[in-house]
């Protein structure tokens, strides 16, 4: 798989949200960026990018993902601090 087919799956299941996907072969780091995520755990947020991208864990296409959520006030926060 490559990055932009990775992000056309998340990207599938947010309306809205920001998605970048960095990586190659089955290793991705994937940032989303998301009101939907207002309110939700980390394992939460997590969960519903994982619904958007298991059937390419299964078949083995993804083996290893890094993930990054943030809603749009967290995300604002994190680049002003730098820390994004």
């Amino acid at each position: 798989m490559n990055p932009d087919d990775v992000k056309a799956l998340v990207e599938a299941g947010f309306d809205g949200a920001d998605v970048a996907v960095e990586g190659e072969g089955d290793r991705f780091l994937i940032r989303v960026v998301s009101d939907a995520f207002e309110g939700l755990m980390p394992v939460k947020r997590q969960q519903l990018i994982y619904a958007c991208i298991n059937d390419r864990i299964k078949d083995n296409s993804i083996h290893a993902v890094s993930l990054k959520t943030f809603t749009r006030a967290e995300w604002d926060k994190a680049q002003k601090m730098g820390i994004a």
